[in-house]
């Protein structure tokens, strides 16, 4: 293995509130929003509707480890 750095992931997280988050990633045109839903929701006590539903950062870690 070599040290030299060959790629470096330049990502962009806004908290907008709570547990919604806005990300930017390369390659995509538009951000990509992170939220809580269903039992994860739950777990953390987050009343339903208060914030939009979107796929978690686990959800995102468990396809690409799965991809």
């Amino acid at each position: 293995m070599s040290d030299e750095v060959v790629y470096r992931s330049e990502i962009r997280v806004e908290r907008i509130k709570g547990p919604y988050r806005r990300v930017y990633m390369p390659v995509e045109e538009e951000p990509i929003y992170f939220s809580t839903h269903s039992e994860i929701a739950e777990y953390y006590k987050h009343e339903p509707g208060v914030h939009p539903t979107h796929s978690t950062t686990l959800d995102y870690l468990v396809a690409a480890a799965a991809g």
